[in-house]
């Protein structure tokens, strides 16, 4: 053993600060045992099956091989399902079904929804009104998967550009570190008719961001439309030291009316291969495509192939490519790609050079091996159903496979014993883990199917009504003037102002009725949002 010791015990070292974390210093040493692995198979090559050393490396890679295999139990990955939406709606009000667009009817319905719309309406009085309530295309979206256990947890808006991010209830206690911002191009950078927004989230531990843009237009500025990405790109930061900027996301998507033409080939040659779905005949010639031939940064994104009619540009409420005077050339302008962050590759040794890695890739490294996430795109196409843009809506679904990075809300709730109006009422919860609790964090009182964070009855301050706790378990009052008359279904979610978003939810409970209400007759002011809610369904039944 000492001899095998001697072989391989002077190969390059990782280099290591006196300072170093535990973390750091044992993804060093897996470095450390994979430049020695690597050395070992040149070694192994030339070792003479004859010589005594032959059976030591035998019995030494066996009893390697009985402690790998113990690693074998490792927790599995889940795969989660990602339907996206990218849409130019030209100022058009939403259509009344969107059924076909969100795949309602699938099987398979997805985890999270991700919808990018451009040129949203937002003439002066519209834009003014949309920035106090939902714009009329949230609240389409909002109404149909609200009732569907469907929650709008971000949404950021530009003039007319919306990104709107919505997830099943289950996932929501794991989507946390949300933020959402914007970047303007338009008119030398002071107007946002065109430009980026952005969400960005860690979703069970896995830092996601989703850009979607408008740039652009006209044929001849590709160049500009890749100058704009790019200043989108470096210039949107977060507040997060994990991922401060776009490129630090393990995932990225970015979507939308990218403007991309197809150059060279003639109207007729472009019609005809649409007619004949000859589509990858146009392939070579679309800019985006040749663009990333040119540039670096593109090169990292992946997109599904072009399988589809171009979006661009339709005759209103018809299938017919443009047929005025300008008679614009069909493009795929509307698009969704994706770029998983690249892999901390290791240098090479050579002649027993030593090797260094910063903390930063050394993190890095260790995240991508215990923690893996893989992307892949089950559908990408257009929708031809929907007439009332002159841009067709693309549609991705995707499937993300990752192992997660934690299992556990960080916060468990309930309600202690029965809730009505005619007695106050009691919030029970328990910190599960730690995490930045303030004065400002509120337990709020949701009907089942509540659509966004801001859908609450009532909510309470977390530390301002405390009435008891301990180091395990605290109560939180709520008084009885703010439970419903009416009872119904409802369930408790603990928000954290800290990490800005929902932390628990507790099992759906039934709000009872009020007796005395019953006996004395329902006051009108006693009626609050989820009493009004019931009276409706109650009234169109």
């Amino acid at each position: 053993m000492d001899e095998i010791s001697r072989l391989f015990g002077s190969i390059g070292r990782v280099r290591s600060d006196s300072n170093s974390s535990d973390a750091t210093q044992s993804t060093g040493s897996k470095l450390v045992l994979r430049h020695r692995l690597s050395q070992l198979m040149t070694c192994v090559d030339d070792l003479d099956s004859k010589h005594e050393l032959h059976e030591k490396v035998i019995k030494t890679l066996d009893n390697a091989f009985l402690v790998c295999g113990k690693r074998a139990n490792k927790p599995k990955k889940d795969s989660f399902r990602l339907h996206m939406v990218t849409w130019n709606v030209a100022t058009a009000d939403p259509p009344d079904d969107v059924t076909s667009l969100l795949h309602l009817s699938s099987p398979k319905s997805p985890d999270l929804y991700v919808i990018g719309l451009q040129e949203v309406y937002s003439g002066p009085l519209r834009f003014v009104s949309d920035v106090v309530f939902d714009d009329p295309w949230t609240q389409l979206f909002m109404s149909i998967l609200a009732p569907r256990n469907y929650v709008k947890v971000s949404s950021m808006r530009m003039q007319g550009l919306l990104l709107l991010f919505f997830s099943k209830l289950e996932h929501v206690p794991f989507i946390r570190d949300i933020q959402a911002t914007y970047t303007r191009t338009g008119i030398f950078g002071y107007w946002g008719n065109k430009g980026g927004v952005s969400i960005r989230l860690s979703f069970y531990g896995h830092m996601l961001c989703f850009l979607n843009c408008h740039l652009a237009a006209h044929m001849k500025y590709a160049s500009e439309r890749v100058d704009e990405f790019e200043y989108i790109m470096n210039t949107q930061t977060f507040d997060c030291k994990k991922a401060p900027q776009i490129v630090d996301h393990r995932l990225l998507f970015w979507f939308g009316d990218l403007n991309f033409r197809i150059e060279d080939h003639g109207m007729h040659f472009v019609r005809s291969c649409i007619n004949k779905e000859t589509y990858s005949l146009l392939w070579s010639k679309d800019q985006l495509t040749m663009m990333k031939n040119k540039e670096q940064m593109l090169q990292e994104f992946e997109e599904g192939p072009l399988d589809f009619q171009p979006t661009y540009k339709f005759d209103l409420n018809s299938d017919t490519y443009d047929s005025s005077g300008k008679k614009r050339k069909p493009a795929w302008t509307d698009r969704i790609l994706w770029r998983l962050r690249p892999k901390v590759s290791l240098p090479d040794e050579q002649d027993g050079d030593k090797v260094e890695l910063d903390a930063k890739m050394l993190k890095q490294l260790e995240e991508d091996e215990e923690y893996p996430l893989k992307v892949r795109q089950d559908l990408y196409t257009s929708n031809m159903e929907y007439s009332i843009s002159d841009h067709k809506p693309v549609i991705g679904i995707f499937t993300l496979e990752l192992r997660k990075m934690y299992k556990t809300p960080l916060v468990r709730l309930q309600p202690e014993g029965d809730w009505s109006a005619d007695i106050d009422a009691m919030v029970v919860y328990s910190p599960l883990q730690p995490f930045p609790s303030s004065t400002w964090d509120w337990i709020g009182l949701y009907k089942v199917g509540f659509s966004s964070v801001l859908d609450y009855i009532t909510y309470a301050w977390v530390k301002d009504d405390e009435v008891a706790f301990n180091e395990e378990v605290i109560q939180v009052y709520v008084s009885k003037e703010e439970i419903p008359v009416r009872g119904g279904e409802c369930v408790l979610c603990y928000y954290c102002s800290t990490l800005q978003c929902i932390i628990g939810i507790s099992e759906p409970f039934t709000v009872l009725e009020s007796k005395v209400a019953i006996e004395e007759g329902v006051l009108p002011e006693r009626i609050n949002a989820l009493d009004r809610t019931v009276a409706n369904d109650e009234f169109w039944k």
